[in-house]
């Protein structure tokens, strides 16, 4: 069995996630609710709501994704949330709201939000590509072994 460039695009984007994920967890979530009150987006209970519940998405789904496990459901999962993302950066940057940095990685990594748009842009179109090659995207996952 090779290990061809899907999975290595599999384990990359679950390692992102699992990087961001983790990084909101281990901070207090009153960081990253700041973080989501500055979008400007959501009404206080659905900010808050998001600030307990999107890190241990983002590092469940990342986990998934390096091990393979339930790789049609986290896949799509990992482009419906990344596309949210992209939403919400571009609204931000069209609305010209004050944010200097997306808030991506926690306080770890200061990513400005023309770049993070892109990267979200990029990883969606490359999510969207592994959900087309779902089979060679299975290579060394849990999901090949399971089903037997």
């Amino acid at each position: 069995m090779v290990i061809n460039l899907f999975v290595i695009v599999r384990v990359i984007i679950g390692g992102v996630f699992v990087f961001s994920g983790f990084e909101k967890l281990i901070s207090p979530y009153q960081n990253f609710l700041y973080v989501v009150q500055g979008y400007e987006m959501f009404p206080s209970w659905l900010e808050n709501m998001a600030a307990h519940i999107m890190p241990w998405c983002e590092f469940f789904l990342g986990v998934f994704l390096l091990l393979g496990l339930w790789l049609r459901w986290v896949l799509r999962a990992v482009f419906i949330i990344t596309f949210m993302f992209v939403l919400i950066v571009a609204q931000a940057i069209i609305r010209n709201l004050p944010i200097a940095e997306c808030g991506c990685f926690g306080g770890l990594i200061s990513i400005p939000l023309p770049a993070i748009l892109s990267f979200d842009t990029i990883m969606l179109f490359v999510v969207n590509s592994l959900m087309g090659k779902e089979e060679r995207t299975r290579i060394l996952s849990l999901d090949l072994y399971l089903s037997n």
